[in-house]
């Protein structure tokens, strides 16, 4: 399998459940730091970082609106996790197939024997 940075990355953001919580609040639209920090019991620097991770992987990218720096999902971003969840999707697909082809072919009694 040919390696990818970016999938790498973009596994490694979604890994921890609070940028997960962020992705999901930005699904809803954009929003500051300080909104994204709002609900968790943690501080703005940590939340900070944990928007650095997800800007680093490319999920989500920010913009100058005056003083405001507003966060925002990136287009795309998930587009290479898609493929390769697809990818196994397919290949998941297929294995189940074979053992469904494979068990029509056995006698009848030995079905329910493992």
């Amino acid at each position: 399998m040919h390696e990818s940075p970016r999938l790498d990355a973009t596994l490694a953001a979604l890994v921890d459940p609070t940028r997960r919580a962020i992705l999901a609040r930005l699904a809803k639209g954009e929003a500051t730091i300080n909104e994204l920090a709002a609900p968790f019991p943690i501080s703005q620097p940590a939340i900070s970082r944990h928007i650095r991770v997800l800007e680093e992987a490319g999920l989500i990218q920010r913009r100058v609106d005056g003083t405001r720096r507003p966060c925002r999902l990136t287009p795309g971003a998930l587009d290479e996790l898609d493929s390769f969840l697809e990818m196994l999707r397919k290949g998941m697909e297929r294995s189940y197939e074979r053992l469904d082809q494979l068990l029509a072919r056995m006698p009848p009694g030995r079905k329910d024997k493992p």
